[in-house]
């Protein structure tokens, strides 16, 4: 699953640490999570998770060698990114992981795409979270956008 001359990058924060290295990440874990308990992936086919962990930038959360969080950076690896499947398991939650998360994140983006010109992700609760701890804000002129949904 890991491209050649895709970089590993790592974090760190006491017993815990994020990792872009894919080898590492749990498919079964992030599969069951994402169609299961988000709202906006259930019943996502397995086949369809692996494809979009291979192509995107994605972040695993460890609490050792266990997977207990993920999210993945949809990008052109120039000037754009869109952050999406971002969760922290429930038995870890509460611990400030999300926000630790979000700045590896943010931080990972800010430096290794220097012109990187728009982050964009959707929520639907947690603009609080991201606005805080990833310098997050709403759209400036959301009627400049448009979206074309599949149905």
């Amino acid at each position: 699953m890991v491209k050649p001359n895709e970089t590993i990058t790592e974090y760190h924060n006491g017993q815990f640490h994020t990792s872009t290295d894919k080898t590492r990440f749990d498919i079964d874990f992030v599969h069951q999570w994402l169609s299961e308990s988000s709202y906006w992936a259930q019943s996502r086919p397995r086949d369809i998770v692996e494809k979009a962990i291979e192509n995107s930038v994605c972040f695993g959360v460890f609490d050792g060698d266990q997977q207990v969080g993920f999210a993945r950076l949809v990008t052109d690896h120039a000037t754009f990114a869109w952050l999406c499947d971002v969760f922290i398991a429930e038995s870890h939650r509460g611990r400030g992981l999300g926000k630790w998360l979000i700045q590896c994140i943010t931080t990972y983006a800010d430096e290794t795409w220097p012109n990187l010109r728009i982050l964009l992700l959707a929520t639907r609760d947690a603009h609080g979270l991201y606005r805080r701890y990833g310098d997050f804000s709403p759209l400036d002129k959301p009627e400049k956008w448009m979206v074309k949904w599949k149905t």
